[in-house]
């Protein structure tokens, strides 16, 4: 007589197996922003490193030496969570020391060329990154291995109409939405009428006008729409843009601190340098001075002028460049990259042009440069 199987016997039916689990960059991908699918793939090539016949998985110590950068940012690439994007020297890198499938590379160039441009239309709009550690707000909570994990209320069924847990399930009135619609385009007329002839809008400055380009900028720009940022005296620190500014005046022999701070001795000799190009002295840099002030600068270069150009270029979001003060192959790559992300003739060099990029599109700063951090503490501002 037949009779239903036991135990392990009964564990064994392939019917009622469980699926296999699948990977976590291939879960739900149109859910997934493409650094979060970038994060999981270089994660899992560093994870697989040791599955080779022979092989041992390095270290993140001993891989972030031989891809050039540091052990934090590296943990940043590999990390889902984090909202780094390593750029595109740094995934082929990967892919060769780990020995990643060959298959593998172009779709990680394609996640990288597509997080990279998320992240520049995002700061374009004037809009902090999204964080990367799930599938969008309210998917799920992470987990200890940087991915996600379901979060739905019990009892809730997504689109049942509910309002949160035990609420009652009740339907709006089909009118309910336009007629709030409606009063408030009244409401914003109204009020515009109002006020328009209160409140005239002032004078455009170079800065404004910096980030008022930026913010209308979306894919290739043209350089007519965008302002070059206006530095002058003052006690906040002006992160990279002044230190920028620092190190070309260094690298025209004049005796300021690359701290970022614009202080009387920045006033000084942005006042001289002035004078010398026949500019008006007033001691603020903006679209007279910047130009006169940067430089075309490509591989070999070195000095404080590379610096600057590095300092900037480790700020676009674009996953981070070595600055070193010596322009290198990889310094050039980079470059490049952010020419062709920004419609700009993709050289490697420094023109005026991508100088103006560079000035307007970067990153809202979190700290001192890394190279800055291990000798001395972040520079405090003047009394």
């Amino acid at each position: 007589m037949a009779h239903e199987p036991k135990g392990r016997e009964r564990e064994q039916r392939p019917e009622e197996r469980q699926p296999e689990k699948r990977r976590p960059e291939e879960q739900r991908p149109e859910e997934q922003r493409p650094g979060v699918r970038l994060a999981w793939l270089l994660r899992r090539w560093w994870e697989e490193a040791g599955n080779a016949s022979g092989g041992t998985r390095p270290t993140q110590q001993a891989l972030a030496s031989k891809v050039g950068v540091d052990q934090t940012t590296l943990s940043r690439y590999l990390n889902p969570k984090h909202a780094s994007t390593a750029p595109p020297r740094v995934v082929e890198t990967l892919h060769t020391h780990l020995r990643a499938p060959a298959a593998e590379l172009e779709r990680a160039r394609e996640l990288c060329q597509a997080a990279l441009e998320e992240n520049s239309r995002q700061r374009a709009a004037g809009l902090e990154p999204e964080p990367t550690g799930g599938t969008g707000a309210g998917t799920g909570t992470g987990t200890a291995d940087g991915g996600t994990a379901d979060a739905e209320a019990p009892g809730v069924t997504p689109g049942d109409g509910t309002d949160g847990p035990g609420a009652p399930n009740r339907r709006r009135p089909r009118w309910a939405v336009p007629a709030l619609v409606a009063a408030a385009l009244v409401l914003a007329f109204v009020a515009g009428t109002v006020v328009r002839d209160q409140y005239a809008p002032g004078p455009r400055t170079p800065a404004d006008g910096a980030a008022a380009g930026a913010a209308a900028v979306s894919g290739a720009p043209a350089e007519g729409a965008l302002q070059w940022p206006l530095l002058l005296k003052q006690k906040e620190d002006l992160f990279t843009r002044g230190r920028a500014l620092q190190h070309l005046l260094k690298e025209r022999e004049y005796e300021v601190k690359a701290d970022g701070f614009f202080t009387d001795e920045t006033q000084e000799a942005v006042m001289d340098f002035q004078r010398g190009k026949h500019l008006s002295p007033d001691g603020k840099v903006g679209k007279r001075t910047w130009p006169q002030l940067v430089m075309e600068l490509g591989p070999g270069a070195e000095g404080h002028a590379v610096l600057a150009l590095q300092e900037l270029l480790n700020n676009t979001g674009q996953g981070g460049t070595e600055v070193s003060g010596r322009f290198t192959a990889a310094t050039a790559d980079d470059l490049r990259f952010f020419q062709r992300s920004h419609g700009l003739a993709p050289s490697g060099r420094s023109d005026v042009e991508t100088w103006l990029f560079l000035l307007v599109f970067q990153s809202p700063p979190d700290d001192a440069p890394e190279y800055q951090r291990d000798t001395s503490p972040l520079p405090s501002a003047p009394a």
